[in-house]
């Protein structure tokens, strides 16, 4: 299995580097296939019959392909809009996982089919804010999540005992959570120090403002994992271990996104606010 996952791992990394060196546009399309995938993935999950979850998803991702293609691309105020709005609907639904604990909770089939739709959807048009900004620019926001996850993991494993949501998902425990929070803020602000200069996301936050930029950094993590016990609730409901099968060794692209959704809103809505100008003028 663990060679299965890094053979999987390579040609993912593979891809996304060949589809980068060709152009821009080629990383965008290759964004839409994964986001059209975990839409599909959470719509089947969400009780919708196979063929229609594709049927919503594939039509969803070229329109929305077509639209950037074209030009047409939201306004920046309905963007930013769209991205707090989104951030919102993640942090009721942490409410509701907080819920979860405390007994058992249904998500109703048209509720997850909305959230489906909707939080997809303002994923790929904060996607393709940031790649707007270069494929760096956005891999530093993505290296985050991937931070937060690994730390998480190791942090868990070592030092965990009290579960942080064992009704949802018991491998994961408060140690994951702090050690995670911990291991970004100071590798970003390690980054900051060390390389002042990099066009990176963290560092021209931390770069603009000190506090509100650690204080986004731990709302990145906090949302990172919300966006994975999520899908761990919605998988649970389902009775499956997986998403999907499409993606060997790993499961499927929901499994492997499900942290970076909530995560992409934040970071557009972030940069506009403190690097734009929305509260620091």
């Amino acid at each position: 299995m663990l060679r299965t996952r890094v053979l999987t791992a390579v040609v993912l990394l593979a891809l996304v580097a060949a589809a980068a060196a060709l152009s821009l546009q080629a990383l965008i399309a290759l964004g839409a296939v994964f986001l059209a995938q975990a839409l599909a993935e959470w719509l089947r999950l969400s009780g919708v019959r196979p063929l229609a979850a594709y049927l919503v998803a594939v039509p969803a991702a070229v329109a929305g392909f077509a639209l950037q293609w074209l030009g047409m691309a939201p306004p920046p105020a309905v963007l930013h809009a769209l991205c707090a709005l989104a951030s919102l609907a993640w942090v009721s639904i942490a409410v509701g996982l907080v819920l979860a604990q405390r007994g058992p909770v249904h998500v109703s089939q048209p509720l997850l089919i909305v959230l489906a739709i909707t939080l997809a959807g303002v994923a790929w048009l904060a996607l393709v804010a940031l790649l707007q900004r270069g494929a760096g620019w956005t891999l530093s926001v993505l290296v985050l999540v991937w931070l937060a996850d690994i730390a998480a993991y190791f942090s868990g494993r070592a030092f965990g005992v009290r579960k942080l949501a064992s009704r949802i998902s018991p491998g994961k425990t408060w140690a994951g959570v702090w050690g995670a929070l911990a291991v970004v803020v100071i590798l970003a602000e390690g980054a900051r120090w060390l390389w002042p200069q990099a066009n990176l996301w963290s560092t021209e936050l931390l770069r603009a403002a000190p506090a509100a930029g650690v204080a986004v950094l731990l709302a990145l993590v906090a949302l990172s994992i919300v966006g994975d016990l999520f899908e761990s609730l919605v998988k649970r409901q389902a009775g499956v271990k997986d998403s999907g099968t499409v993606l060997p060794g790993h499961g499927g692209v929901w499994d492997r996104i499900d942290a970076t959704l909530p995560v992409l809103p934040l970071a557009v809505l972030a940069q506009w606010v403190v690097l734009r100008g929305g509260w620091l003028g």
